[in-house]
């Protein structure tokens, strides 16, 4: 195998070699190269897991099993670190495209000494450093949540920590879960201080959820800027080879290329994947080597703004002028949020390994590069990306940088995907149709209402603005605030979950809060000029989440007030001539106690239900995951006579719901289970008879039928209201509730078998 691979790639090299434009070959080598790695990697590591199986005759041989477990592990990391190459770096590999751009557009201009690129190129590498490497890579992804990332993983962390915000429905059972572990026991007198103040100050919860939602939102604008500020910038480069092409064409041309990327979506990332890591592997190493070529050529003493004193040169020389451009310098480290978002679909270590050994010298490279080109061609400081590319590697550098900025389009697109999922798995966001496209991979959905949404805002943008220097200004302030609100969430983590010292706690804010306040401030300066668009955006989408969170959580409190008594409801049968019909009805519910409202409306207008019953709370827990063994909690509801039950099924924000099938007969199952080992019984000859009898009568009611009884309700405020509130339940919340994904879609219960019944909440 290793001599026909050598052969293969000896042969294939030799052929494109012969090719007329070296440059092409050349890229196409590097490609070429990726691909066969990625094949390697798979392949070394499929190997070495089945030598882990056959181990026994490998010992014999004197190979130790902990030699082996060493080397799965190693080629596991580099496996995991090559392919989020494509999927987390994308992003942030793009940025060299208009950073340079976008921070010379004001009024900033350039000397002949040069100290104003020094300075730019400075701040860029500090900045890449400190907020990137240092704070990211080394801080912020040892703070997840069983693997998981992101805002809502962190606050997560902090509701089970600190019971900050607990759902609706939260149970104490549900702190028994295997992954709902809150660590050691002990406080610390800063934790148990900050505890306290949530504690005391209920109103400083809901400041934090919408704190959150905030951040979260900014980050939604992220998924709209992205994609249009990166395609953008890769196809003006087009206009250095072709000056007569109109401004129009680049717009139309990239609206298609954003089209055709929306337009994808449904058929999920895994199909073109494989491809992904090969391409941004072969952009970095492009763009690095460009970054040494330009270093050496033009200005190899550009090393010398490695100094950080050319930082405070800077800003001294240019004064405001300099701090206003801070909102491009910014611009860099777009994407990193990114990493720590992508979490659940790699290791920790395995981003540290590619971020740290791979992307970070590959872009500071890049931008060393740029930066010694433009101290020599001061006039091409709005074209220096392309400009800086070497005359015969630029159509296969430019060709590259549009697949690039398809592949950064698609992290951010995918991540929205993953945060609107788990907003509705916490009734932050109307319900909408969530795809699972991959039944391998696990986290990659798709949401059509999302994806259209997201197209026809990317496609305003782009048209409406036209210019990529205010996209980038938009760009910068909707960055900014998601690392500002990251940054205060890993303080509170730090001090509640981690329970460090104050005084780390401190130097982590101060340092790291103060350089993001500084980029924060610059970027509003320029609201007007582009800033306002992120938010706007955010504006709306929080409006959205917080009334949809406010709507359902006063119908729930409605549900708690109104719920009926199940002796009631038995003792009533007589007098309205309720019958109990063959089959299984299972009546879902968000009450983990009591009898729903619905369920009093439904038998005294129609007096008949199963002779199964089952009470069904399917919600979600403050964990991205449960497992299937912990998924079921069953009770029974009144004497076994009446043959009813709660199912309580949980969820964590990143599980994925089981079609309805297979849901119908784990639920038996699990209710059989219940009845067989249902404590408190007396063992005997009749307790086990009884329990058989119970047991085929309930898998007779399951082959009669089984049929689904939701709530069909309608919040209302209360004539008492204030209009804010009736503004907010009686229109925008209505509206919402109507147009959205209905209960029976979300749990995709079949219509055949379905039951709803319409009731109004005066809230």
């Amino acid at each position: 195998t290793p001599l026909f691979f050598l052969s293969f790639l000896r042969d294939s090299l030799a052929s494109l070699y012969s090719l007329p434009n070296f440059s092409l070959s050349l890229s196409l080598h590097i490609i070429i190269f990726s691909l066969f790695l990625q094949i390697i990697l798979q392949t070394e590591n499929n190997t070495l897991l089945t030598a882990m199986n056959q181990s026994p005759s490998l010992i014999e041989q004197g190979i130790s099993r902990q030699h082996l477990k060493k080397t799965v592990s190693c080629v596991n990391v580099l496996t995991l670190a090559y392919q989020s190459l494509g999927v987390i770096y994308g992003d942030l590999s793009t940025s060299p495209l208009y950073v340079y751009k976008t921070t010379f557009s004001g009024k900033l201009s350039l000397h002949e000494d040069d100290e104003e690129i020094f300075g730019v190129f400075s701040f860029i590498f500090w900045t890449f450093t400190l907020i990137a490497l240092f704070k990211y890579v080394f801080i912020v992804l040892s703070a997840d949540d069983n693997g998981e990332g992101g805002t809502f993983a962190l606050y997560s962390l902090l509701c089970r920590y600190a019971k900050l915000r607990v759902l609706p429905n939260h149970q104490e059972m549900d702190e028994k879960l295997s992954t709902y572990a809150t660590g050691s026991p002990g406080e610390t007198r800063q934790s148990a201080a900050v505890k306290s103040f949530f504690e005391k100050h209920p109103k400083s919860q809901k400041g934090l959820l919408i704190f959150v939602l905030l951040g979260t939102c900014m980050a939604i604008g992220d998924s709209v800027l992205t994609p249009t500020i990166s395609v953008l910038s890769a196809v003006s480069g087009v206009k250095l080879k072709i000056p007569q092409l109109h401004e129009n064409y680049v717009v139309i041309i990239s609206c298609i290329i954003l089209v055709a990327i929306f337009s994808v979506q449904r058929f999920g990332t895994h199909r073109v994947a494989f491809i992904f890591a090969p391409i941004s592997t072969a952009w970095l190493l492009s763009i690095s080597s460009i970054g040494v070529y330009n270093t050496i050529k033009w200005n190899p003493h550009i090393v010398s703004a490695l100094s950080p004193v050319y930082m405070y040169k800077f800003l001294r020389n240019t004064g405001v002028e300099g701090w206003v451009s801070l909102g491009g310098v910014v611009l860099s480290i777009t994407g990193v949020e990114t990493m720590f978002a992508d979490l659940g679909h790699f290791s920790s270590l395995s981003i540290k390994v590619a971020f740290s050994f791979f992307v970070y010298p590959c872009l500071i490279l890049a931008y060393m590069g740029e930066a010694a080109f433009l101290s020599k061609h001061h006039e091409d400081i709005q074209r220096s990306f392309y400009k800086a590319i070497p005359e015969p590697v630029f159509w296969p550098v430019f060709i590259i940088a549009t697949f690039a900025a398809v592949i950064g389009s698609q992290a951010v697109i995918s991540a929205t995907f993953s945060i609107i999922s788990q907003c509705c798995a916490l009734d932050c966001f109307p319900r909408v149709k969530i795809i699972h496209t991959s039944s391998k991979i696990h986290g990659q959905i798709y949401i059509p209402e999302v994806n259209w949404m997201l197209m026809c805002l990317c496609l305003a943008v782009t048209v409406g603005l036209r210019d990529t220097n205010m996209i980038g200004h938009a760009y910068g302030l909707a960055v900014t605030s998601v690392m500002l609100v990251t940054t205060c969430l890993m303080s509170l983590v730090m001090a509640i979950v981690w329970k460090q010292k104050a005084i780390t706690v401190l130097a982590f804010l101060l340092c790291f809060g103060s350089v993001e306040l500084l980029y924060f401030s610059s970027c509003v300066y320029k609201i007007p000029e582009g800033g306002w668009i992120p938010i706007l955006l955010s504006l709306t989408f929080m409006s959205v989440m917080y009334i949809w969170n406010y709507g359902t959580t006063k119908k729930h409190e409605f549900d708690v007030e109104n719920k009926v008594s199940i002796d009631r409801i038995v003792a009533l049968g007589p007098s309205i001539g309720m019958v109990r019909v063959p089959g299984i009805g299972l009546v879902y519910t968000n009450l983990v106690t009591g009898v729903p409202a619905v369920f009093g409306h439904f038998v005294t207008n129609l007096p008949a239900f199963h002779r199964v019953l089952v009470f069904v709370c399917v919600k979600s827990v403050q964990v991205p995951y449960v497992g299937e063994e912990e998924r079921f909690v069953i009770s029974r509801v009144g004497p076994k006579e009446y043959g009813m039950f709660r199912s309580v099924v949980r969820y964590g924000y990143r599980d994925v719901p089981r079609k309805m099938y297979d849901f119908e007969s784990r639920l038996v199952s699990a209710i059989v289970k219940f009845v067989e080992t249902e404590p408190g019984t007396e063992e005997g000859c009749d307790s086990l008879r009884m329990r058989k009898e119970e047991t085929l009568e309930i898998m007779e009611a399951k082959e009669a039928g089984v049929a689904y009884i939701l709530g069909q309700s309608y919040a209302k405020a209360k004539q008492s209201s204030s209009v804010l509130k009736k503004l907010a339940v009686d229109v925008v919340f209505a509206f919402m509730s109507t147009n959205c994904r209905g209960t029976d879609v979300v749990l995709n219960v079949p219509h055949t078998s379905l039951l709803e019944v319409g009731m109004v909440y005066y809230v």
